[in-house]
């Protein structure tokens, strides 16, 4: 039998009620919640704007748990390093965005903090195969990136698997985009282990709860696959 994968639950910042974030935060980390998604929106490459490094320090002031960075911007190599020093502890660029993509690796790297690759929906999974295997986090946008609530995206499962395929045991395949608990198996049942849930958490009655149902869901489906394999 495979061995059993280890899920995580990332619960979306940019969809939590700022005007209480402290408590939206400890809300969803009590409900098990096992690092924060932190998407950074630039107005350019994405058409919206979200937060900078003064919000990422302020969360950071409030949580022990990982905060996860994607940053959905047009030069994130110039802005790496001022997210990290925020408290940043992983830092995900768009593979959209970047000539040398290896150059960035090595630059995020050497910051410190864990180095992940995200693509839009419209971009094939070959588009990262020349650095898949020095990053730690893949991350499979299965809506476009700018707004949230959007509809999943089906068509995106495909390209899950074929990632999937290709990372080690240490490295995490993560998936944001109209993920609920509708959805949340298809991915899982994909390859996905790391899961952004956004409306989906912070729009439901109970944060912390939503949590940990999508966590069962996740497991659940994670664990059936196993069985089918054996």
């Amino acid at each position: 039998m495979m061995p059993k994968r280890e899920m995580r639950i990332a619960p979306s910042v940019l969809s939590a009620d700022f005007g209480r974030l402290a408590d939206e935060i400890a809300a969803v980390e009590a409900g098990g919640a096992d690092l924060l998604h932190l998407d950074v929106m630039d107005g350019h490459f994405v058409p919206n704007l979200s937060f900078g490094t003064p919000v990422v320090e302020s969360i950071a002031r409030h949580t022990d748990l990982m905060l996860d960075t994607h940053l959905m911007i047009e030069n994130p190599a110039k802005y790496a390093k001022p997210f990290v020093d925020a408290g940043a502890g992983s830092i995900t660029f768009h593979i959209e965005v970047v000539e040398d993509a290896p150059a960035l690796v090595r630059l995020i790297r050497g910051l410190g903090v864990k180095v992940g690759v995200a693509l839009n929906p419209g971009t094939p999974a070959d588009a990262v195969f020349d650095i898949i295997n020095d990053v730690d986090i893949v991350l499979v946008m299965t809506v476009w990136p700018g707004f949230g609530g959007q509809r999943f995206m089906e068509e995106c499962l495909e390209k899950i698997a074929i990632i999937a395929a290709r990372l080690g045991p240490s490295q995490w395949l993560e998936v944001d985009g109209g993920i609920n608990a509708e959805t949340i198996a298809r991915v899982v049942d994909a390859g996905a282990d790391t899961i952004v849930a956004g409306s989906a958490v912070f729009g439901s009655d109970d944060p912390g709860a939503m949590v940990g149902r999508l966590r069962r869901l996740a497991a659940g489906a994670a664990g059936s696959k196993l069985e089918q394999r054996a």
